[in-house]
């Protein structure tokens, strides 16, 4: 424990000030809440917060990975100790996005940054889409015989969702959620659960992706992991007797605005 505090408090301290300290824990908080009411890493808001500092979008990606290996592990074990974790279906779509999570981490120092960046918008676009589909899909019963094979169902998700935190650093359960539920037929509750778990290994694969390059900011990234720390365990526990219809509205809200920053930083690139 005093090891611990030893750390962090080198960890704070070694930052130009305690603004970016602040911001970077508020920021970890948020993305942890998010993560815990909709099942995904929260890098759609770590991203734009490093980006504001001023870092690189590699190191943006990389470090905004780093965090989310904190929040998604924080909102799993609280998910396991309730009993909610089924660790064949975890392992069913995350050994597939290991592969596709270090291809985009290779990836991202090859290709332009006016593409990359503009590619996050469109992320931030089809997000709002998702998010809707989700919703309709909660709603409806999806018949079993438009169903895939759950291994080919799991290989597609895991491959899509790998993808998307090698090249965005985002855990990539933007893209597991509603899969699993239209692939899978899993319910909204059990899909969120499974992709906390599964992001626990495309976050690790996407660090691991990105540790050749120096592109990985420790002090950065633990931060915002320990600000997500705390998020996750309140969203698990708390956050879900929220409106539906609010959380939603905020957040998509969110991400139309996120979609015309990068697609304006894109064009200015």
């Amino acid at each position: 424990m005093i090891l611990f505090y030893y750390f962090f408090s080198t960890i704070i301290f070694s930052t130009n000030s305690l603004l970016p300290t602040s911001l970077f824990l508020l920021g970890g908080l948020l993305s942890g809440l998010l993560a815990g009411l909709l099942g995904i890493g929260g890098g759609t808001l770590l991203v734009p917060l490093l980006l504001l500092f001023n870092y690189t979008y590699p190191q943006a990606v990389a470090s905004s990975s780093l965090a989310i290996v904190f929040t998604s592990i924080s909102g799993s074990i609280q998910n396991w100790r309730m009993g909610y974790i089924n660790l064949k279906k975890v392992l069913l779509l995350g050994l597939p996005s290991v592969v596709t999570a270090y291809l985009g981490a290779y990836l991202v120092p090859l290709l332009p940054k006016s593409l990359l960046e503009g590619g996050f918008a469109l992320l931030m676009l089809l997000n709002i889409y998702l998010t809707f589909l989700r919703t309709q899909l909660n709603n409806q019963q999806v018949s079993r015989s438009s169903r895939l094979s759950p291994i080919i169902a799991g290989l597609i998700t895991g491959t899509l969702a790998g993808l998307l935190s090698g090249l965005f650093g985002i855990g990539g359960g933007v893209i597991l959620v509603p899969l699993q539920m239209l692939l899978l037929g899993e319910s909204i509750k059990s899909a969120i659960q499974t992709s906390l778990g599964v992001i626990v290994i495309t976050s690790l694969a996407s660090c691991l992706g990105h540790l050749p390059a120096g592109n990985l900011l420790f002090s950065e990234g633990f931060l915002l992991g320990m600000g997500g720390l705390l998020g996750a365990t309140i969203s698990s526990r708390f956050l879900p007797r929220l409106s539906d219809s609010v959380v939603q509205f905020f957040f998509c809200s969110y991400l139309a605005c996120m979609s015309v920053y990068f697609f304006w930083r894109a064009l200015n690139s």
